[in-house]
Formats: C-alpha cells, sequence, structure tokens
C-alpha cells in the first residue's frame, strides 16, 4: 500500500526526531514481551509449539496496537544478561529480561500434549507493578494448535485491556489458510540455529505453502545471510508488493542484487522501499546504487544524513559524493564530521588528509559510498508505533463525528490490504467516538463477514442501513443471504442496491449471480 504524501512526510519528520520520542518513552504502557512457553510434555520435539505461541501472540498483538519486542531483542537481552538462547527463565530473571528491554508487559506461559490434545496456561506480568494474573487456560485439538494460540493472545488483550473490542473471531481469521505442517517448518526455521537447518525448514514451509508470506520473507533473509544473492532475490521477489512484509522483502532484494552488481534493480528495490517508508538506512542505499550506477546521487545521501546525523557512514558517503562533484570545501566539513564521529575510520581519515591537503592520495584513489546492510525491524516497529501515537493524538482533537469518519477511512485501507485485526480496531474506535458511523458499522459488517461470523455482520450491515443506505451495506446482506440459500431474500437486498446505483457493477454481478440460479429480482 503506497502512502499519500503528507503521511510520508510526516514520518520523515518523526525518524528526524525519534531519539527524542524514544528518550521521552512516550508508549502509554502498550510494550510488550512475549516469552516462549514452557514444554511440560516431555517431548523435546514439540518445542517448536513453546516457540510458535510466543510468535502467535507477539504478532496478533502488535496487530491490534501493542509495541511487541522483536525475537532478534529477546536474544539480545539473553545475551545481554549473560543467558544462553533458549534459557528458560525464573520469574525473576524474566522480569530482568523486561527491564531490560523496557518491556511494561510480559507474557509467559505454558503448554502440554497429549492425546492428540494440547493444553496451555498463560499469565499476563505487568511489570511496573509486579502483578500476575489468574492463568489464562485453553485447550484444543492439536491440528487446532493455531486457533488455541490466537484465543490466549485474544485473552491477553482483554487481561491487559478489560476494555479490549476487537472480536475473538477477527483472532481467528488472521491464520485462516495457514497449514499446520507449513506453520510448523516455519516456527522450527526461524528458531533453528544453524543455517542449513534454518533454510531447509523455511524451504519446507514455502513449498507446502507458497502463498505463506511469513515463511517466504523468512526464507529470503536465511538465503541473504547465507549469501545465497540469487535465490534470495527470487524468493524475495514473491512477496506482494502490497503485503506490509514488502518493505523488509524489498530491502534484502535490493541489497541481494547489489552484492552482484545489479544496480539498477538495486535501485529500483530500495526506491520501493523509500517511497514508502523513508528510513535512513533505505534511503542511503538508493543513492549509493545509484552514484554506482555514475548518477548523482548526494540528494539522497544528504537526506540520509539529515535524518540520522550522528551516523559517521552517512557523513563519509556525503563526502565522497560531493568530492565527486567537485565540492570539496563542503566534502570537507563532512569527511571531517564522519572522523569526529568515529576517530579510529581509516578510510575517513584519509578522505579527510586528501581534502585538506595534508595527505597525498594514493594512487588510482577512488572511495566508494558506502552501503548500510541491516535493515532496522524494530526502528519499523517503533516508527510505526509512535507514528499511530501522534496520529491518536491528532484525531483527538477533532469532534467525535469526524473522528469517526477518518478511523473509519483508516480501517478500510487496513480492510483492503487484507488485515482483518487493524481494520476492526480502527472500526471499534470509530464506533466508540459516533456509535451512529454508517462507514463504522459498514467496515465492522465487512470484518465479520470476512472472518466468518454471518450473523454478526448481518446486524452491522442493517445498522449502517437504518443510519444511511449504502450499496455496499445492501450487498454483504445479498451474499450472506446467497450463502444461506435465501434466494428472495438476496434478490431483494440487491434490488435495494441497485435502486441507489442501477450501475453498480459488484451490484450487477449479484444479480447475475441470481439470475444463474433461477432468481429474479422483484
Amino acid at each position: 500500500m503506497r502512502l499519500p504524501s503528507w503521511f510520508r512526510w510526516c514520518l520523515i519528520l518523526l525518524l528526524l526526531c525519534l531519539p527524542t520520542l524514544r528518550a521521552q518513552d512516550d508508549t502509554g504502557g502498550r510494550v510488550l514481551l512475549v516469552l516462549p512457553f514452557d514444554n511440560r510434555s516431555g517431548q523435546a520435539n514439540l518445542d517448536w509449539i513453546g516457540e510458535s505461541f510466543a510468535e502467535t501472540i507477539a504478532q496478533r498483538l502488535s496487530s491490534v496496537g501493542y509495541l511487541t519486542i522483536s525475537r532478534a531483542d529477546r536474544d539480545y537481552a539473553l545475551d545481554h544478561l549473560g543467558l544462553p538462547l533458549g534459557f528458560r527463565p525464573s520469574r525473576a530473571t524474566t522480569l530482568r529480561i523486561a527491564q531490560t528491554l523496557d518491556a511494561e508487559y510480559v507474557v509467559v506461559g505454558r503448554f502440554n500434549v497429549a492425546n492428540g490434545r494440547v493444553e496451555s496456561e498463560a499469565q499476563v506480568i505487568q511489570v511496573n507493578q509486579l502483578r500476575m494474573s489468574a492463568p489464562l487456560k485453553d485447550t484444543t485439538d492439536l491440528p487446532r494448535l493455531l486457533d488455541l494460540e490466537n484465543s490466549v493472545a485474544w485473552k491477553c488483550a482483554r487481561e491487559i485491556d478489560p476494555h479490549f473490542s476487537v472480536a475473538l473471531g477477527t483472532f481467528q481469521a488472521a491464520s485462516q489458510g495457514i497449514r499446520l505442517d507449513a506453520y510448523e517448518n516455519y516456527i522450527r526455521g526461524i528458531s533453528a540455529q544453524n543455517s542449513d537447518e534454518r533454510i531447509k525448514r523455511l524451504k519446507a514451509a514455502v513449498a507446502a505453502q507458497p502463498g505463506y508470506i511469513a515463511a517466504v520473507l523468512a526464507l529470503g533473509r536465511a538465503q541473504y545471510a547465507a549469501r545465497d544473492y540469487d535465490a534470495a532475490a527470487a524468493t524475495l521477489a514473491k512477496v506482494p508488493a502490497t503485503d506490509p512484509a514488502a518493505l523488509e522483502a524489498n530491502f534484502y532484494r535490493g541489497l541481494a542484487r547489489f552484492n552482484y552488481a545489479k544496480y539498477a534493480e538495486a535501485e529500483g528495490a530500495f526506491g520501493f522501499v523509500a517511497s514508502r517508508l523513508p528510513l535512513p538506512e533505505v534511503v542511503n542505499d538508493e543513492g549509493v546504487a545509484q552514484a554506482r550506477q555514475k548518477k548523482d546521487g548526494t540528494a539522497l545521501l544528504q537526506r540520509a544524513s539529515a535524518a540520522d546525523p550522528q551516523d559517521p557512514d552517512y557523513h563519509y558517503n556525503v563526502a565522497v559524493s560531493l568530492r565527486r562533484r567537485g565540492n570539496l570545501p563542503q566534502a570537507r566539513a563532512q569527511a571531517e564530521q564522519a572522523l569526529k564521529l568515529r576517530p579510529q575510520d581509516n578510510e575517513a581519515k584519509l578522505l579527510a588528509g586528501v581534502l585538506a591537503g595534508t595527505t597525498q592520495a594514493p594512487a588510482g584513489y577512488d572511495p566508494q559510498e558506502r552501503i548500510r546492510r541491516t535493515y532496522s525491524e524494530a526502528g519499523v516497529r517503533q516508527a510505526a508505533f509512535q507514528l499511530d501515537r501522534m496520529r491518536e493524538a491528532k484525531d483527538e482533537a477533532l469532534p467525535p463525528a469526524a473522528r469517526a469518519i477518518v478511523l473509519a477511512q483508516s480501517g478500510q485501507e487496513y480492510l483492503n490490504n487484507g488485515l482483518l485485526l487493524e481494520a476492526e480496531r480502527e472500526f471499534q474506535h470509530a464506533i466508540a467516538a459516533d456509535p451512529r458511523s454508517p462507514e463504522a458499522h459498514l467496515g465492522l459488517a465487512l470484518v465479520r463477514e470476512r472472518s466468518g461470523n454471518a450473523g454478526e455482520a448481518r446486524t452491522e450491515a442493517q445498522q449502517s442501513i437504518s443510519l444511511k443506505p449504502t450499496v455496499a451495506a445492501y450487498l454483504v446482506l445479498a451474499r450472506l443471504d446467497l450463502q444461506s440459500n435465501q434466494l428472495p431474500a438476496s434478490a431483494s437486498d440487491t434490488a435495494n442496491a441497485l435502486r441507489l446505483e442501477p450501475n453498480n457493477a459488484a451490484a450487477l454481478g449479484m444479480r447475475q449471480a441470481l439470475q444463474s440460479r433461477g432468481q429474479a429480482l422483484p
């Protein structure tokens, strides 16, 4: 989804002031750490299920507005505390990990598998108050593991916020279509410590379910880390441009192409990301890819440096680019700034000396701009989280009806991209702002329809129609009636839609579907 230009400029401003925002720690009590669940089955080959609980719960709670701490940051905390990866901490150590990562909530739990059923027990720790919730218990057949994990995630959200309004069915729908064998291989892959095992498992996940985008992204990253750049680029190219994972996928695809001197393809991949999320490392790499093609990437390199002025590599790159353009005084200033930030940088020392005239340039001296090879997933999530907070604060100043319209529009954008949890969150907030918002009730009807809750979908569509009749709301009813084989009712709904818009393509398509089943419109 391409962000509107005003949104991208807001994000640029946010990235410029992100250190200040971090210093303020304005997270509103929504930073959350999920630890792998303890395996109480006595079967070591089921350890992956403990990791899967952490993965699913973190994903779901991130989708409904929590800043969840990544696996990489969790591993960093373990290393920082001198603990091995895979360590299962005591309650006291859990609190130390949470405090190291500034988490305000921690989800811990355990599971058991016996006779084809899995039982789980989760608890939420409120770190600042040292309070642990009562156990949140659940059980189901093992083939429905994802449903169980989604249910646990929903119960955790309700435990943290008793007023949490997103439906359990929407959590369940977030995993619709994911095969358990693909999911198992994905979890085993991302948690494997050995590169060969990681790639093997992730290839198996993608082979079992080629459209499983999380597995595709993880496989592409693993192939990139193994320096199989052609394979990585081919894998990452399979991530659709409209998927939220496309940003990270294209960053690593750009690096893979860059490493094989496919600079035009690298520039295109970096440009795709930068146009949607202008992180300094992405803008820098787009400029470096331009420079490798003998283009002038100075403007992009300067943007990256302005966004993160404490990074010496960005100043070095600007110096190299300005020197190439013949702007020696400014190039010298940039090289000296790079050296000031990193005094041991011998390349920057040589460049600064050459520009100052105090060092003889070696024969054939032609310094090159530096590529950045790391994508800050945590930085992206924090930027998105803070941007949501900024938007929420701005929306709060609007009159309730206007706020509901803005929220409903945001929900529709999420819905258009298949993000049901994010969409329902926005629609629920819209209804809280204005219970008589027809757009919000319609949006909620569409979410309920997609998550398989026909009864609530019908209720919300009828509520929307009572507030403001629309083609979209009538067509929700028409589809629901058609699915339940209530052909006359579906025909009546479709006729109502066509009275509002006689040439509406979706309504005409519904009329044709009814006629093919022998049902005419009234």
